[in-house]
């Protein structure tokens, strides 16, 4: 099942994964393996992809990425199949990706020669990166009869638990989520605050961002690990991040 309506629907170069996470959420289905279970599936996938970093482990290391990337998309494949919406599982999907993220960036400072603070300026461009694809991801979805709103545009209000899930826990999450993601979506929302008003985007400009998808960047991590390149990761996604200026300004320009 698709996050969009059929008619928004657009070739995200960052959703590789999904033909095999919608297998593999058809396939448990009609088991008692929630959403959330293979949320933390993902996390374990990221943390042996962690060890493999560091015990130089290249090739197992890209191999794990990839998992954690396709498995990341079988929650939210499971999570509609079941029609079972969870807040608590939407804000855990993106509190682990911000902690596998800074681990992957940290253990390859950790095995090249880059400094810690070159390393945590790597982490905030990769996040930054991610927060402007899923901006305007958001927007589309939000804006798209039939699309999923479980994400919402702007993150301000605690919200309402669905049945079954506790809002204590949703409440946890929700703050956590804005110490964790709060700087960047204000400040990709003051980079283009216009962009919340536009009722569509055009197939082509979304496939152009989604180079900055998680999934994508996860995939060129890991054929730079694969490559031996780690010494170029921690430079690469620091200079990715010019694209930025050249996406905001299309969207201002042409959209």
């Amino acid at each position: 099942m698709s996050k969009l309506a059929a008619e928004k629907k657009f070739f995200d170069v960052s959703d590789y994964g999904r033909p095999i996470a919608a297998a593999f959420a058809t396939r448990i289905k009609h088991t008692n393996i929630t959403p959330v279970h293979v949320t933390f599936l993902f996390g374990i996938c990221g943390l042996v992809a962690v060890f493999c970093i560091i015990n130089h482990f290249f090739i197992a290391a890209g191999f794990f990425l990839i998992l954690k990337s396709i498995i990341d998309a079988a929650d939210g494949e499971l999570a509609r199949l079941k029609k079972t919406p969870s807040y608590t599982g939407r804000y855990l999907d993106s509190v682990f990706d911000n902690i596998l993220n800074f681990l992957f960036l940290m253990s390859v400072c950790f095995i090249s020669q880059a400094t810690f603070g070159v390393s945590l300026l790597a982490f905030a461009c990769l996040q930054m990166q991610g927060t402007l694809y899923n901006y305007y991801y958001v927007i589309l979805r939000n804006n798209s009869s039939g699309g999923d709103t479980t994400s919402k545009i702007f993150e301000t209000q605690i919200p309402k638990a669905f049945p079954g899930e506790s809002q204590k826990t949703v409440n946890f999450l929700f703050i956590l989520y804005l110490l964790l993601y709060g700087v960047y979506d204000k400040t990709i929302y003051a980079l283009d605050r216009k962009a919340s008003t536009v009722k569509s985007f055009p197939n082509w400009f979304m496939t152009l961002v989604s180079f900055y998808g998680l999934g994508f960047q996860l995939m060129l991590m890991a054929i730079m690990l694969a490559a031996g390149w780690f010494e170029f990761i921690i430079p690469f996604f620091i200079g990715y991040s010019g694209l930025m200026f050249a996406f905001i300004g299309i969207r201002k320009v042409f959209l």
